[in-house]
């Protein structure tokens, strides 16, 4: 099941759209450190993809290439069928992509209300001065905007903390946040750094429900770091794995389980 050029069914029978993202050949370097080297690999339209490999493999390098935070050296960045030229983090946002980080970034002194909130920036077209004076348009779209916010609010289930300061709440809810946050740009494509990072299990049942709701309900394609393997497993369409750098694998969960490069990147075994 690698480089698909079209859309294809999962195993559950689901059905999955057309390319979305691909990566052509893409090479990152630090220096002399070679972070990514030449990996290829796509994405498709309403599928979760999961990037897994041991710790300094290159995965969340290669997030911050999708996010245009790290531009590579390099390789292409595709985008529904055109090539994506070198971006800032904020006019890829714009293209519709968003993301949750590793280490939780949200305004810590904020409410909830208004971290979530901060998700819709990319979608306010009225000005400072209109928005001071909040009036017609500037009124209109702040309506709008909180309506879009309210709702995620209530998909995420944290209604009763929607008025608390980000703060004063535990490390599970706040990363629940994030990802209310990130849904409130209504992203095409969900990038989602770690989302079980530090999880009880009962919080990575939780949180494991809302991504694959997030996928069926808003049908948002989403591209995953995650190292529990089981959640991995469970929650992907398709994994690509990396180590050194390196593509090792790519396929179905299935595939991937049984594939003896994965096997020995994560036992740490080798064979001559």
């Amino acid at each position: 099941m690698n480089a698909m050029a079209g859309n294809y069914t999962t195993e559950d029978g689901r059905e999955i759209g057309d390319v979305m993202m691909e990566m052509k050949n893409i090479t990152l370097r630090f220096g002399g450190v070679v972070a990514i080297k030449d990996i290829s690999f796509d994405i498709h339209e309403g599928e979760i993809r999961a990037i897994i490999g041991p710790n300094g493999a290159g995965k969340s390098s290669m997030l911050n290439v999708i996010s245009g935070f790290y531009h590579p050296q390099d390789g292409e960045v595709w985008f529904h069928g055109a090539k994506r030229p070198q971006m800032k983090p904020y006019q890829v946002a714009k293209q519709g992509i968003a993301r949750t980080f590793q280490n939780i970034a949200l305004f810590e002194g904020m409410s909830v209300l208004d971290n979530v909130m901060t998700g819709r920036l990319t979608h306010m077209k009225q000005g400072m001065l209109a928005q001071a004076i909040w009036r017609g348009p500037a009124e209109r779209e702040e309506v709008e905007n909180r309506e879009v916010v309210e709702k995620i609010i209530d998909f995420l289930e944290i209604q009763h903390i929607r008025k608390t300061p980000v703060g004063r709440l535990p490390y599970g809810l706040k990363k629940r946040v994030e990802l209310a946050r990130a849904l409130a740009a209504e992203p095409k494509l969900l990038l989602l750094d770690e989302p079980m990072a530090g999880m009880n299990v009962e919080e990575k049942e939780d949180m494991s429900r809302y991504i694959l709701d997030t996928n069926d309900e808003f049908g948002t394609t989403i591209a995953l770091i995650e190292h529990d393997m089981g959640v991995v497993m469970d929650l992907s369409d398709r994994v690509v794995v990396m180590d050194y750098g390196q593509k090792i694998g790519d396929g179905t969960p299935d595939e991937v389980r049984n594939n003896q490069a994965v096997i020995d990147a994560y036992l740490g075994v080798s064979h001559d």
